[in-house]
């Protein structure tokens, strides 16, 4: 686990996961970043490889140090403490990469602080993606897919204006999210024969093209190559209803058009309890679906739930790729 913004929530709900979780070895997790974050809170063990993990967790929180932190102020950010929160992200990516950790469950960061230390990359994610691609020399598509409330939604547009969204839909695009989502519920969740549906962008999936051609011209054609390719994929399904089939049991997951279309049901049902988890990348990485908290860190009354169902959505997909 990565240290994440020390201001923020990040320390206060990972001492509560290690005592929520310290008496299952199967979730055991370190944290890479400073061990006086946690030691005032809980007992801590400073580890030198994660391989300490395991025979110290019971007791302790294990914490693999990197970096010096400045004085941090609860919900006051640090600018000084970027260079230490980059380092615990690079350092936690290169033990999954090399295999002495089984996953990365990654704490929220302020991007906008890290930019003052240079950072160059438009989110925590697409840092991730870059670190990987130079370590194994292949590119990779990073997707967020959400989980909570018994769905899972994968985006295809994150964070941009709505009136940017048609432009940035394509039949290859959406053809290689399919497929990469597909892959991972195979893989990820130990679906053998995974069902897929698109939502439709504009309300009643267009209405056969009364309401914007998007799904006539882009999402339909996509689904159409994806099935061609054994893909189960629905053509495009209104966004007022996908949500309510996929928790019937009708699809396994949704491919939402737009950030929000995808995240509002997940949130409405398990609004504590999300998880962002990241399809595409050589590695198994999850987070907490919320951001750095600076409020609740100052006020003291963060919440763990989102962060322990990471730590157990990472375990679970870690068990589910050794099985496959």
């Amino acid at each position: 686990m990565s240290m994440g913004d020390p201001a923020g929530v990040g320390p206060a709900i990972t001492v509560q996961a290690w005592k929520a979780l310290r008496n299952e070895p199967d979730v055991a997790f370190y944290v890479v970043g400073a061990p006086g974050l946690y030691s005032p809170h809980c007992p801590v063990t400073e580890i030198a490889t994660p391989g300490e993990t395991g025979s110290a967790f019971a007791d302790a929180l294990p914490v693999l140090p990197v970096g010096s932190l400045p004085e941090i102020r609860p919900g006051t950010p640090e600018p000084a403490a970027a260079p230490a929160i980059i380092a615990a992200i690079e350092t936690g990516l290169a033990h999954a990469l090399s295999g002495e950790a089984a996953g990365l469950v990654t704490n929220p960061i302020n991007k906008a602080l890290l930019y003052e230390a240079g950072f160059r990359h438009p989110g925590h994610t697409e840092f991730i993606a870059e670190l990987c691609k130079r370590a194994t020399g292949t590119p990779a598509r990073p997707v967020m897919m959400l989980t909570g409330g018994g769905l899972r939604v994968a985006l295809a547009t994150i964070h941009q204006p709505l009136a940017s969204v048609p432009g940035s839909l394509s039949r290859e695009g959406l053809v290689e999210l399919g497929t990469i989502v597909d892959a991972a519920l195979k893989s990820d969740f130990g679906i053998l024969r995974p069902r897929i549906a698109f939502s439709g962008l504009n309300p009643h999936a267009g209405e056969g093209g009364a309401i914007g051609r998007e799904e006539i011209d882009i999402i339909n054609p996509a689904a159409d190559l994806l099935r061609s390719q054994g893909v189960d994929i629905s053509n495009a399904r209104p966004g007022d209803t996908v949500f309510a089939e996929a928790l019937s049991g009708t699809y396994d997951a949704v491919i939402a058009m737009t950030h929000d279309q995808g995240l509002i049901p997940v949130k409405t049902l398990d609004f504590w309890g999300g998880v962002n988890m990241t399809l595409g990348l050589p590695i198994v990485r999850t987070s907490p679906d919320h951001g750095t908290g600076y409020d609740a860190a100052a006020r003291g009354d963060a919440r763990p739930d989102s962060l322990i169902a990471a730590i157990r959505a990472a375990a679970l997909v870690a068990r589910n790729r050794r099985a496959a």
